[in-house]
């Protein structure tokens, strides 16, 4: 692991890494930010996945999570969303390809040697952090923003066991009924719409995974919201689960960091209550 950068900022460190990543063959940056904390201690873990085209920069810049992580000592780490250089394959498309690795494991040509996100995210990458951050890896929370809110709903319900608290901004709920995720998942996954069942968040629902409780925040304004998003399908998959959720739909904000930012302090309070 290399440091690319270090800033203080709100009492604490901003870092920028960069590794070779087993798993998508590649360099892979990521951002993680560490509260100033005593000698020793170990402090609970914040997953921010992003949405298409983005790095992890745009949360790090633009996020506004920094003051309420010092304020509860919650460190937060956020991944690149695909593998990168010239010999990845990638599609014209914004939502394909490279800043679109919808945290799928691909098992089709030529996605399937880089396009490793699910893996990445699950397995190596916390592995790094548990060995070079002072992390409390029995205490993480994962949110994400619109195909990372559909990374962090579909692996927190994967891992309920790992990931004590679960959100998201603007998430796609259900790749299985939008365009995005048609592309997606049948580009990485295949034709076999079963196989796509553990990467869809009502899906999984649907079949039996459960959290213990979700806090989702939607933009009413949100050009992505009828056709690619579809709150409504996470409700009603909740609904009919019986499982706790808190779905607020935001009058008038969009689909920006505007919209994150306003309410990424509350998220972070949201995941400190359950972490503490």
């Amino acid at each position: 692991m290399e440091q690319a950068s270090s800033n203080r900022s709100h009492g604490g460190t901003q870092g920028v890494y960069t590794h070779q990543s087993s798993e998508t063959g590649t360099p892979m940056t990521f951002s993680v930010f560490v509260p100033d904390h005593a000698p020793g201690a170990k402090l609970p873990v914040l997953w921010y996945l992003s949405g298409l085209t983005c790095t992890h920069a745009n949360v790090t810049e633009k996020g506004e999570y920094r003051a309420a992580c010092a304020e509860h000592g919650v460190i937060f780490v956020a991944p690149d969303t695909s593998p990168r250089g010239d010999d990845v394959p990638d599609d014209e498309g914004y939502d394909f390809g490279k800043g679109a690795g919808f945290y799928v494991d691909a098992t089709q040509d030529p996605w399937k040697a880089n396009f490793r996100m699910r893996s990445y995210i699950e397995s190596e990458l916390p592995a790094l952090i548990a060995a070079e951050f002072p992390a409390d890896m029995a205490r993480q929370g994962i949110t994400g923003h619109s195909m990372g809110g559909h990374g962090a709903l579909t692996i927190g319900l994967r891992n309920p066991d790992r990931f004590r608290s679960v959100s998201a901004f603007s998430p796609i709920v259900s790749p299985l009924s939008c365009p995005w995720g048609e592309k997606a998942l049948g580009g990485y996954i295949g034709a076999d719409k079963a196989a796509w069942r553990e990467y869809d968040a009502c899906a999984l629902i649907e079949d039996g995974a459960r959290l213990p409780d979700l806090l989702v925040d939607q933009g009413t304004a949100d050009n992505f919201l009828e056709e690619q998003l579809k709150t409504h399908l996470l409700a009603s998959a909740c609904e009919k689960a019986g499982m706790p959720a808190t779905i607020r739909m935001q009058e008038g904000y969009d689909h920006s960091y505007f919209f994150i930012s306003t309410f990424m302090a509350q998220h972070v309070a949201w995941h400190a209550a359950r972490l503490a």
